[in-house]
């Protein structure tokens, strides 16, 4: 059993570093750790803790489900995938076109309380939502001291 110092502005301080890193890729890439090579599009996140579970809400409109893929290991969860493309020609008359197609990445690190067992994802209406259960916290138990 590890003894583990008691922080009570960790998750502050770990919400903190998160927005630094979202600022620094909206800057200058990704900032997860993957290069611009590896994405076409990067799909906007919300990331909200309840007081029993993680939620996130990836905006993935015009994606199937099936062309999804969420990987969880050694406490990284990675959202990939893709959005096909229509097949079109340049005489279709398009004077400009900003839907971006093609692949895209991000990479989220999970606090220690999530418990990674029990990942849920669901797709509706371009949204897809992973739920993050927290594990149950440990009872304190009190130690008497004999002497």
């Amino acid at each position: 059993m590890n003894i583990r110092r008691y922080e009570p502005w960790s998750l502050i301080n770990q919400l903190s570093n998160e927005m630094n890193a979202l600022m620094e890729s909206r800057s200058s890439g990704l900032g997860d750790g993957s290069t611009a090579a590896t994405s076409d599009w990067i799909p906007a996140v919300d990331i909200r803790e309840e007081t029993d579970r993680y939620l996130i809400h990836a905006d993935l409109p015009g994606v199937k489900a099936e062309d999804i893929d969420i990987n969880l290991e050694n406490g990284v969860l990675t959202l990939r995938g893709s959005r096909s493309s229509e097949q079109t020609e340049e005489d279709n008359g398009y004077k400009r076109i900003e839907r971006v197609r093609g692949s895209f990445y991000r990479r989220f690190s999970l606090p220690d309380t999530a418990d990674a067992e029990k990942v849920t994802a669901s797709s509706r209406d371009g949204v897809l939502e992973i739920v993050i259960p927290k594990q149950e916290k440990m009872q304190p138990r009190r130690i008497t001291v004999t002497g």
